[in-house]
Order: C-alpha cells, then structure tokens, then sequence
C-alpha cells in the first residue's frame, strides 16, 4: 500500500463524517460547502432528493440522485459515508460539490 493511500485511510477515520448506515428514510441533511449549500433529503433504497448549490444554479432543485460518496479531491472515494467535513461529495450523476466545512444532520426520528 502506498504511503498516501495509507495515509488517505488513516485521515478517514478522524473525519467528522454521516455514515450512510446511520441514515433513515426521511432524514435531512445541511452541507454547508466552501462555496455552496445543499439540502439532501434521504428517500428510499439509496435514493437523495437533493436542493442547492449546483442543482439550483442549473434550476434542477430538487433532483433525486444517488451519493456515490466522498473524495479528497481526486480519484479515491470513500463510499460508505454521505458526508464529511473536509472532504468533497460526489453525487451520482458525477457532480462534485467543493470541500464540505459543516455538516447538519437532522432525524426524522419519530417521537411517539
């Protein structure tokens, strides 16, 4: 293993990062990017409806994609994660928002 992969994964675990796995149908997501904000809402079966940034300055808000997952800026993702603060997302259709500064994850957890 090279030494920049190695350090690519030992940085991954220090990441304040969502998981995918941690995420329920219904739940929001805020990223504040360097140079944008998007708005992720999680649907079903790995499916985001996603509003901001890129997709609103092509009037595409909201557009349903997938989250492929995060990169440091190049080839290497780590695609178990929907987001992390000093990472780039990439969405399904390709698109890669800038570096990721804040990450909001509000629940849909029901209170009964």
């Amino acid at each position: 293993m090279s030494c920049e992969l190695a350090d690519f994964i030992k940085d991954s675990l220090t990441l304040k990062q969502i998981h995918k796995s941690n995420l329920k149908v219904g739940d929001n997501i805020i990223l504040k990017t360097l140079n944008s904000i998007y708005l992720i809402k999680v649907l079903e079966e790995e499916q985001y409806a996603v509003s901001g940034g890129w997709f609103d300055k092509n009037n595409l808000s909201p557009v349903t994609t997938t989250i492929r997952g995060c990169t440091w800026g190049g080839s290497i993702i780590k695609n178990d994660i929907v987001a992390a603060c000093g990472l780039h997302l990439e969405f399904g259709n390709r698109i890669t928002t800038s570096r990721i500064n804040k990450i909001f994850h509000i629940s849909n957890h029901k209170v009964n």
